[in-house]
């Protein structure tokens, strides 16, 4: 952890003073690592690792929204994974239909860390607009005002699996446009 430790804090140093590259690297190595603590995470839980995915690109959005809550005095390891977590959390809740799920409960199951211009978050939210009407309208729902697919897809007259299906479109468009690729994002 300690090498992977050292790169992602230097590609994050990097990207804060505005190299693009560093981020999009920073951004691929953090999803190729995401992708196995998921599914581990998952499969602790009892959970199918296929949901992998869809945890891995909420977490990568949340990362990018939330990077300038990193203490560049701190390892990125630990804040990386307090996002993760939060994310797989989330998962789980909306997948099970319940509001609440204890953190302790859940100990076991999520594995913890060990010890220019980069793009802001209007940059994610205009790389939002220009996908197709219907894909911005379930990342909009789903992410920012935090809706369960099932509701999304009532509002929109949708299946459920219809919604899935474009938000996991949606998802490998938007990992394409961060530099992750369209192959990366099946994982």
């Amino acid at each position: 952890m300690h090498d992977r430790e050292a790169d992602w804090k230097r590609l994050l140093l990097a990207a804060r003073s505005g190299d693009e590259a560093a981020y999009r690297r920073f951004l691929g190595d953090v999803a190729q690592y995401l992708r196995g603590w998921a599914h581990r995470g998952l499969t602790r839980a009892g959970r199918s690792p296929a949901e992998a995915e869809d945890i891995v690109q909420e977490t990568l959005i949340a990362i990018h929204t939330k990077r300038h809550t990193w203490d560049d005095g701190q390892p990125v390891g630990p804040w990386l994974h307090g996002v993760a977590r939060h994310k797989l959390i989330d998962a789980l809740r909306k997948r099970t239909g319940h509001d609440h799920l204890s953190v302790d409960e859940l100990a076991e199951v999520l594995p913890m860390a060990t010890s220019g211009s980069v793009l802001a978050s209007s940059d994610i939210l205009k790389m939002v607009a220009s996908l197709p009407e219907r894909q911005a309208q379930i990342v909009n729902a789903i992410f920012v005002d935090g809706q369960r697919a099932n509701d999304v897809a009532a509002k929109l007259n949708m299946s459920e699996g219809a919604v899935r299906v474009a938000l996991h479109r949606a998802l490998k468009t938007l990992a394409a446009s961060f530099g992750t690729g369209a192959d990366d994002a099946h994982g």
